[in-house]
């Protein structure tokens, strides 16, 4: 047992980075066309936005709590920015004012859960899950149920979804733009801190005297902007704010959460292994395009995949505990 217990301790603890550099290798076996430069920035341009979504959601997760409104808030941020930016608008804008009030819009939706979870004590998933259907039927308002495309004035931000900056797809750098935002907040941080002692112990750490539902609040009004970012990026590839857009983008963003090991119980989980996790739903879903497996049958491997995940933290668990007794 000895023998095979320190490899096994290992692959326990780093499950996410072997998981990811085996899916890597398993990848460019399975397809010729994986590693060309082509398909790397195509993979990197289509997990721009979920990865943005990500990073809010392990801060939301990290205190133990969810937040299925992401996919919503980004479809009703797609709209609003492509919205502000044409002519025939009640208010058009230019591209930085159109950006910034697009984000304010996410946060403040984000802030009507963070109220009903961290002052009302409503449950996470009750409170975001009404605000998914009020943010997506007002998605809908506004766009009048049609797409909204971006005209001359709205070029800018098109140029931007499908230019280049060093070689690398814009979009890409506001992914990493956050991730660096999170992983600093979380490891050098009191509020990156708190929030994790929040998940761990809620009791522990009102009874000190800190005011939790100040950090409760904030989580989920960081996942609404973080959210809007993700809805503008997508206008930004595609051309049109749609409000259909993201549909199931919060089980994608709570799959890479767990896949990265954050634990659905709280206080446990880091930005790098979240945007790995990102890396390996977006490798998945890549490689089965490559390879022409069908959108349906795709569902079922990522939702297999994040079975696979839980059952391996609680292994993890498991071991850990026996560790420490």
């Amino acid at each position: 047992m000895n023998k095979f217990g320190k490899p096994i301790n290992f692959l326990l603890k780093y499950n996410t980075i072997v998981i990811f550099v085996a899916l890597l290798i398993a990848s460019s076996f399975a397809s010729d066309v994986f590693f060309s430069q082509r398909n790397i920035f195509n993979l990197l341009r289509q997990v721009a936005g979920i990865g943005a979504v990500s990073m809010g959601m392990l801060l939301v997760i990290l205190t133990a709590g969810i937040d299925l409104s992401v996919g919503s808030i980004s479809a009703i941020a797609s709209v609003l920015v492509a919205y502000f930016l044409t002519e025939d608008s009640i208010m058009p804008m230019p591209l930085s004012a159109s950006i910034v009030c697009t984000i304010m819009v996410g946060v403040l939706l984000g802030s009507l859960s963070g109220f009903l979870v961290a002052n009302r004590r409503v449950a996470p998933f009750v409170a975001t899950l009404a605000l998914m259907t009020i943010a997506r039927g007002l998605a809908f308002i506004v766009s009048k149920g049609r797409p909204i495309l971006l005209t001359e004035s709205g070029r800018p931000l098109k140029n931007f979804g499908s230019d280049y900056w060093l070689q690398i797809p814009q979009p890409v750098f506001v992914m990493f733009l956050i991730f660096v935002i999170v992983f600093v907040l979380l490891r050098y941080t009191v509020f990156g801190r708190l929030v994790i002692a929040i998940g761990s112990n809620e009791t522990a750490v009102r009874l000190s005297g800190i005011r939790v539902a100040i950090y409760k609040f904030s989580v989920y009004c960081i996942s609404g902007g973080f959210a809007a970012v993700a809805g503008i990026i997508s206008t930004a590839r595609t051309g049109v704010g749609s409000a259909v857009v993201n549909p199931g983008m919060e089980l994608d963003a709570i799959a890479a959460v767990v896949i990265g090991g954050a634990s659905l119980s709280g206080g446990k989980g880091t930005a790098l292994n979240t945007l790995l996790g990102v890396f390996i739903l977006g490798m998945i879903g890549n490689i089965m395009n490559l390879k022409n497996v069908p959108g349906y049958s795709q569902q079922v491997v990522k939702g297999l995949i994040i079975i696979f995940a839980v059952l391996l933290q609680g292994i993890r668990r498991r071991s850990e505990t026996t560790e420490t007794s």
